[in-house]
């Protein structure tokens, strides 16, 4: 099949997001490790939603019907958005709550990233401040074009879950 009617196919979206979300997953515990980022509650939060958008999009590439890739195309849509807040909210503080961490107090999600964190050390622990930016390249942060990420995501699921059959 040529290459023109791959791109149109029903599937295509979701073979992308999948692709596209486990290289930003294996993308971000390389750089971590080669470049000795310390990476904060948020920045595992975001890599744990690039790991569940890939599992929705999978689950929607696997899908026979088009209910069920409208289905995952919303659960893409959903995570995609939640990924945007998460990066949006990782920039917020770091431009402009320069003194303020990750959060006040111990919510639910650090002591589930903690959790995670002492399950698989080398993907999800915890180790840096949410206000540090460690890292820059072309003049944005990691969480910036994390950003940049999860929004083109949320296009691409939106467009997805909105295009006719």
């Amino acid at each position: 099949m040529p290459l023109p009617q791959r791109l149109a196919s029903p599937r295509a979206p979701f073979v992308a997001t999948c692709i596209v979300c486990l290289g930003l997953f294996c993308g971000g515990v390389a750089m971590a490790e080669l470049l000795r980022l310390a990476a904060c509650p948020l920045c595992i939060i975001q890599r744990m939603l690039y790991l569940l958008l890939a599992l929705v999009a999978g689950l929607g590439w696997l899908a026979g019907s088009p209910s069920g890739r409208r289905w995952a195309a919303l659960g893409m849509a959903a995570t995609a958005g939640t990924g945007a807040f998460v990066a949006g909210y990782q920039v917020w503080i770091q431009r402009f709550a320069r003194g303020v961490s990750c959060t006040g107090d111990e919510p639910w999600w650090e002591r589930f990233v903690n959790w995670a964190g002492e399950q698989a050390p080398l993907l999800f622990q915890p180790n840096g401040l949410c206000s540090d930016p460690a890292w820059k390249m072309l003049g944005l942060s990691i969480a910036e074009w994390s950003l940049l990420a999860f929004s083109a995501l949320l296009a691409l699921a939106l467009h997805t879950l909105f295009r006719r059959a």
